[in-house]
């Protein structure tokens, strides 16, 4: 891909709408997917409701983008860092956790638009967010481990998501847990076809991307629940991508002992 599309004005609108955007923001028509949104919300809830709360807790939020779980994360956390490749998105993860608002262009049919102003919710102590810049890949060795770390839609836009899995177990401390969602969108602009961990037959038998998923984080991780869960991001104002994301919860046990 020659062009990074993460950097782009467009994609930072149509993330800033798919991360804050209320109903009457993302669609105005009386009908549409209204379960589809506040999409990371929703996967922070789930977690919580599945984990026991620690009001000290440590969270990473890797592949953040704009900002939104990371800050949903400093509901139940005491310090949260949120990373993301895009500088874009950084840029204005920043911004939002400084100011607690953003104002930007929404597009509604080509070159025309109108501006909207987004904002933090309401009830969250922002000071808890630090956003960096880094790759998933090859993270800061001073990190450190943490209670609670989030993959949201993040493993099939990575150029090797095998490495980053295996890395994740010394992000996570013992008895912490993981959450991981992605719809498995496979493509070549982002992964190259032989890191794919799904989505293609191999002797002549389906891969699937949970089985792998399943195969790589079950010598260090119990898999606690998984359901599907429904997100929308508006492109325009007549046109939208509805997907499903599948959503899981791992917990690290305080002492791994796995048979050899």
């Amino acid at each position: 891909m020659s062009k990074n599309i993460y950097e782009t004005d467009i994609l930072l609108s149509q993330y800033l709408l798919f991360h804050y955007g209320k109903k009457e923001d993302v669609f105005s028509f009386d009908f549409g997917p209204g379960d589809a949104l506040d999409f990371h919300s929703r996967c922070v809830d789930f977690l919580m409701k599945n984990i026991s709360s620690n009001p000290k807790a440590r969270a990473l939020d890797l592949g953040c983008a704009v900002g939104r779980s990371s800050f949903e994360l400093a509901r139940y956390s005491q310090e949260v860092i949120g990373i993301d490749y895009s500088a874009k998105f950084i840029k204005t993860a920043e911004h939002l956790q400084k100011k607690g608002f953003i104002e930007f262009k929404k597009i509604n049919e080509g070159l025309l638009g109108e501006m909207l102003r987004i904002k933090v919710p309401e009830g969250i102590d922002r000071r808890r967010v630090k956003f960096m810049k880094a790759d998933a890949g090859r993270l800061p060795k001073n990190i450190g481990t943490f209670d609670a770390v989030l993959l949201l839609n993040l493993i099939d836009r990575l150029y090797d998501p095998r490495l980053c899995l295996s890395k994740i177990s010394s992000l996570v401390k013992a008895e912490g847990v993981l959450l991981m969602s992605s719809p498995y969108t496979w493509l070549e602009d982002f992964t190259p076809r032989e890191k794919w961990l799904g989505g293609f037959m191999k002797k002549g038998r389906p891969v699937e991307t949970f089985e792998m998923i399943k195969n790589i984080l079950k010598p260090d991780f119990d898999l606690l629940k998984c359901c599907d869960l429904p997100f929308l991001i508006r492109e325009h104002h007549r046109k939208f991508q509805w997907s499903v994301a599948q959503v899981s919860i791992w917990r690290k046990p305080r002492v791994n002992i796995r048979e050899e």
